[in-house]
C-alpha cells in the first residue's frame, strides 16, 4: 500500500518529550511568578527599603530562564531522540522479520532477549506465528507435491496402455477398456478426496444435529457386503450420540474408518466394533480392529495425505489414494474435535473421535 511520507514514530516521540520537558518548565516558572514575584512590591526601595523591588528581580530573572527554558527543549530533544531509539529498537527487529517473512523467508526468528514487557510479548507471538506459517507452507509444498505424484501416476498408467494399444492394434480391447477404466477411477477418487480435503480445511459447511449412532449404523450397512467378502465380523454398539455438522461429512468420516478397519485387517476371521457414546458434553466414536500389529513409530503418519505404511500397502482394488484417514483428521479438525489413533496390544488399530456434544 502506497502512504504519503510522514514523520517517524522516533521523531514524534522526541518531539513529545520535549514539549512535555518544556511545558513542565514553563509551569514551573509560572509558578514562581505567582507565587513568588507577585509579593514583591513594585517601587524603588523594594520590601522594607533592604530587598529589591520587582523590576529589578524581574529583569535579572527573565534572562536566565530564557536560557533555562533553551536548555531544557534541547535536552528534551537530544535526550528524548535517545529515549526513543532505545524504547523503539525492539520494533526494528521485529520490522525487519517481517520484512524477511514477506520476501518468503520463514525460518528467521527473532528470539528477543530481555525481560516480558509488551515489546516482548509482540516478539514472541510474531515468531509463534511464523512457526506456525513455516509448518502449514511447508505441509501445503508436500502435499502437492505428493497430489502432483499421485495425480501423476494414473495419467502415466493410462498413456502406457494407450501406446501399447496403438502399437498392437491385434491386442484385446475389452481388456484394455477395462483396465483403463480402473485407472480413470482410481484417478477420479483421488480428485474428489483431494476436493474434500481442500472443503473441509475451509470449514464451509451448514451444521445440523446428527446422531452419530445413526451414522456408524448407516456406514456399517453399506459396508456389510465388503466385510462378508473378507470373513470380517462388523459390530456397532452403543447408544445414542449427538453433535452439531454436517450429516455428509460425518458420514463420510465414519465410513472412511470402518472401510480402513475393514480392508487393514485379518485375511480371514477378523472383527471391527464401532461404538459410540456420549461423556457430558463430549460425543465419542470408537473404531477397533483386528489385524497386524503396528509400530508405535508408524501411528502418527497415517493421517497424513499419501501416507499408508509398508504393513498397511495393499494391491489389490481397495488399494485406495493413501487419503482416507487424512479426510477423517480433516473432518474431525473442521467439527472442532479430536482423533486418536493407538495401535492395540494384539493387533490392530483403536481410533477414537472426539466431538462436541448436543443435548
Amino acid at each position: 500500500m502506497h502512504r504519503r511520507p510522514g514523520l517517524s514514530a522516533r521523531l514524534k516521540l522526541t518531539l513529545s518529550y520535549a514539549g512535555f520537558l518544556a511545558l513542565a518548565g514553563a509551569l514551573l516558572l509560572a509558578v514562581v511568578w505567582m507565587f513568588l514575584l507577585r509579593y514583591v512590591p513594585d517601587n524603588s526601595r523594594g520590601l522594607l527599603g533592604i530587598s529589591p523591588n520587582r523590576y529589578l528581580l524581574v529583569h535579572t530573572f527573565a534572562p536566565a530562564a530564557a536560557v533555562a527554558m533553551l536548555f531544557l527543549l534541547v535536552f528534551g530533544l537530544v535526550g528524548g531522540w535517545i529515549l526513543a531509539g532505545r524504547m523503539l529498537a525492539p520494533l526494528t527487529q521485529i520490522t525487519a522479520a517481517a520484512r524477511m517473512a514477506g520476501n518468503g523467508s520463514l525460518s528467521h526468528r527473532i528470539r528477543m532477549k530481555g525481560r516480558q514487557d509488551e515489546f516482548r510479548e509482540l516478539s514472541d507471538a510474531f515468531d509463534s506465528m511464523l512457526e506456525q506459517l513455516e509448518s502449514h507452507v511447508a505441509e501445503q509444498q508436500r502435499f502437492a507435491a505428493n497430489a502432483s505424484h499421485e495425480l501423476r501416476t494414473p495419467l502415466a498408467i493410462s498413456q502406457a496402455l494407450l501406446d501399447i494399444a496403438r502399437k498392437d492394434p491385434r491386442r484385446d480391447r475389452g481388456e484394455l477398456i477395462e483396465r483403463l477404466r480402473a485407472v480413470n477411477t482410481r484417478a477420479i477418487d483421488l480428485t474428489e478426496a483431494l476436493l474434500l480435503l481442500s472443503r473441509n480445511d475451509r470449514g464451509n459447511f451448514a451444521r445440523e444435529s446428527v446422531d452419530l449412532s445413526l451414522v456408524a449404523e448407516e456406514a456399517a450397512e453399506t459396508l456389510l457386503r465388503l466385510a462378508e467378502q473378507r470373513g470380517i465380523t462388523l459390530d456397532v454398539t452403543g447408544g445414542a450420540t449427538r453433535t452439531s455438522g454436517s450429516a455428509e461429512l460425518l458420514l463420510r468420516m465414519v465410513t472412511n474408518l470402518v472401510q480402513n478397519a475393514v480392508i487393514h485387517n485379518l485375511p480371514g476371521g477378523g472383527t471391527v466394533t464401532v461404538h459410540t457414546e456420549a461423556h457430558g458434553d463430549t460425543s465419542v466414536l470408537r473404531v477397533a480392529n483386528t489385524g497386524r500389529r503396528l509400530p508405535p513409530e508408524l501411528v502418527p503418519t497415517l493421517i497424513e495425505p499419501f501416507q499408508r505404511g509398508t504393513e498397511r500397502v495393499r494391491t489389490d482394488e481397495h488399494a485406495g489414494v493413501g487419503l482416507g484417514l487424512a479426510i477423517v483428521h480433516s473432518i474431525v479438525r473442521a467439527h472442532d474435535g479430536t482423533l486418536d489413533l493407538v495401535p492395540r496390544p494384539t493387533g490392530g488399530l483403536l481410533v477414537t473421535v472426539r466431538l462436541p456434544g448436543t443435548p
